[in-house]
């Protein structure tokens, strides 16, 4: 069977890897692949390709498409989608931090997520085969995210959720208005409400970081 295949991920050699391995898959796939390192040369692809890809894999990191507002792996997933309805995504990622891999199934529900410290050749091999075959595979660590998953998490909308990742990363509070397209006041109505879900009754951010971490969302 003869696939269209785009790799996206901003670190050449790791896409001549996964080519390499994939390259001698024992199932007959013969991959066309195409590569993309940054966000902005994955929209050109996507909308200049002649053929429909069958497979997208999307790194998460990734330098960003400022015009377009497409910033990570992650913004690219609807332009997939929209673009090419019939090619299955496979997110790959460093992280392995509940809130992020919640966000990229509850939103995007890809085929495939494979955390890159979670998988070898024959894992990545078998994915592939999987998910071409109609199949979802995820890595272990995404599988044992999901278990622990309670019902704070699926209660956290988007917002709330950006809103932890946010102050996971060390981003200032002051930057969050601009960056989430909220006004100050709304942004604090939500740290109370993250603080209720968490059990907080008093605290700063660094008390709603360690609750959150706790309690396995981040």
């Amino acid at each position: 069977m003869e696939l269209q295949v785009l790799m996206v991920d901003d670190h050449p050699p790791i896409i001549e890897g996964y080519r390499s391995i994939l390259a001698h898959n024992p199932f007959g796939y013969i991959l066309n692949t195409t590569k993309a390192h940054s966000c902005e040369a994955a929209y050109n692809l996507l909308f200049e390709a002649k053929r429909s890809f069958d497979i997208v894999f999307l790194d998460m990191t990734l330098p960003p498409y400022s015009e377009k507002n497409i910033n990570t792996g992650d913004d690219l997933v609807p332009i997939v989608r929209k673009r090419h309805p019939n090619a299955k995504i496979v997110i790959l990622t460093s992280h392995y931090e509940s809130i992020v891999l919640f966000k990229i199934i509850k939103e995007h529900n890809p085929e495939g997520i494979l955390i890159k410290s979670d998988f070898h050749a024959q894992d990545l091999i078998k994915a592939f085969d999987v998910i071409v075959k109609g199949g979802t595979y995820y890595t272990e660590t995404v599988i044992n995210q999901q278990k622990s998953w309670g019902e704070k998490n699926k209660v956290m909308d988007s917002y709330n959720r950006q809103i932890l990742s946010l102050l996971a990363q060390g981003v200032k509070t002051k930057s969050f208005p601009d960056m989430l397209h909220l006004s100050k006041s709304a942004i604090d109505k939500r740290k109370a409400m993250i603080k209720q879900l968490l059990g907080i009754d008093k605290g700063n951010d660094e008390d709603i970081l360690k609750e959150a971490r706790k309690q396995g969302l981040i």
